[in-house]
């Protein structure tokens, strides 16, 4: 019964594409600091999105590499990816690209 779930839960998952797993990057007090502080940048996530998929996309999309993602259900019901970036790569420069600072 569990394989069955996760059959069609995978199944469900690898239907999204590059564009609708990254909503869009989150501009507040909280995540600007995290950006400046901790080399992590912070995106509202597709609700089915999974880690793997989080990293992948945003690898492919801005030629940056990952060193771990967190994923965060919020009390609004909204999924937030908080991603840390390895040393060589810079949470700032991106958010420069994105324009949120």
């Amino acid at each position: 019964m569990d394989k069955a779930k996760t059959f069609q839960k995978n199944l469900s998952v690898s239907s999204l594409t590059e564009l609708e797993i990254l909503l869009h990057p989150l501009v507040s007090e909280k995540a600007v600091h995290t950006i400046e502080s901790e080399n992590k940048i912070v995106f509202n996530v597709h609700k089915q999105a999974s880690k793997p998929e989080v990293k992948k996309v945003l690898e492919s999309l801005y030629q940056v590499k990952v060193d771990k993602v967190n994923i965060v259900n919020d009390m609004k019901g909204r999924k937030k990816a908080i991603v840390k970036l390895k040393k060589e790569f810079k949470a700032n420069d991106l958010a420069t690209r994105l324009k949120i600072i």
